[in-house]
């Protein structure tokens, strides 16, 4: 029993004391995403019949390879956050959760970084 009120019990972002910031950074990753897809689905009509040098040149624009690089990371990052979401729900043992959530973690990072990667030697490495 708490001498606690149940208002200055809930006041808090909940037991982990940081909904409010994952909430908004879904939102945010979603609309950064929906603007960035916009941005991409405008972008590939344009290069239909293209070839890989047209291609590698469309790349090696520096605004093209910022926003596909924010695209990329972006999108890793707002699935990395609905995993989150999913384990922290479905994965009941604590310890098994954290293992989880950081192998988890670890593969979004490492593709992340694979795909950033790939951008950046493609478009300036002429790969």
């Amino acid at each position: 029993m708490s001498l606690r009120p149940p208002l200055a019990r809930v006041r808090g972002h909940g037991s982990a004391h940081e909904g409010a910031h994952h909430w908004w950074m879904q939102r945010v990753t979603a609309v950064a995403l929906a603007l960035l897809g916009a941005w991409f689905a405008w972008s590939v009509p344009c290069l239909v019949g293209a070839g890989h040098g047209e291609f590698v040149a469309w790349m090696a624009r520096p605004v093209n390879s910022v926003l596909l690089v924010l695209l990329v990371g972006f999108g890793f990052y707002h699935g990395w956050l609905g995993i989150r979401v999913v384990v922290e729900d479905y994965v009941p043992a604590p310890g098994s959760r954290t293992v989880v959530l950081a192998v988890c973690a670890g593969i979004a990072w490492l593709a992340a970084a694979g795909a950033g990667l790939a951008v950046l030697r493609a478009g300036y490495g002429g790969v």
